[in-house]
């Protein structure tokens, strides 16, 4: 089946359907825009284009509003979720070199001593000739940790 998965971050919808879905005047989206409250993509020809996060911020934007925010403290606050979402991708690719790392790493390498006393770096599965090498060392494997 094929990944069904919307991106929330693609430019697709025009003015005024975000409008719509955001329940608010395009004019309102208009002046959000000029505030750099809320900022569509752009065509080519200069229209707007909006996302679908875009939208939520806009709904987000009228809650605050409506709760007595100012629109400077709104705009930090969606500020500080773009900074917060961009640090959370960035962790995430982070822990996944990491992981992608380990698995490369873990049973790749043994090592051993040579008959001269310099270290030998092994591939995992590579016999070792007992009469001129020992090994040393080699990473644990899950199962081995129970």
């Amino acid at each position: 089946m094929a990944d069904e998965r919307v991106d929330e971050d693609a430019p697709i919808l025009a003015i005024a359907v975000a409008a719509d879905l955001a329940e608010m005047h395009p004019q309102t989206l208009r002046q959000y825009d000029r505030l750099g409250l809320v900022v569509p993509e752009r065509t080519r020809g200069g229209s707007r284009r909006y996302s679908l996060r875009h939208v939520r911020q806009l709904r987000q934007v009228a809650a605050m509003s409506a709760d007595g925010m100012s629109l400077p403290a709104i705009a930090r606050i969606l500020e500080l979720e773009d900074e917060v979402r961009a640090l959370r991708r960035q962790v995430r690719d982070l822990e996944q070199r990491v992981r992608d790392e380990v698995d490369h790493r873990r049973g790749a390498r043994v090592f051993a001593a040579g008959a001269s006393g310099a270290v030998i770096t092994l591939r995992h599965g590579t016999r070792v000739r007992r009469a001129t090498e020992v090994v040393l060392w080699r990473p644990p494997q899950e199962d081995d940790e129970d």
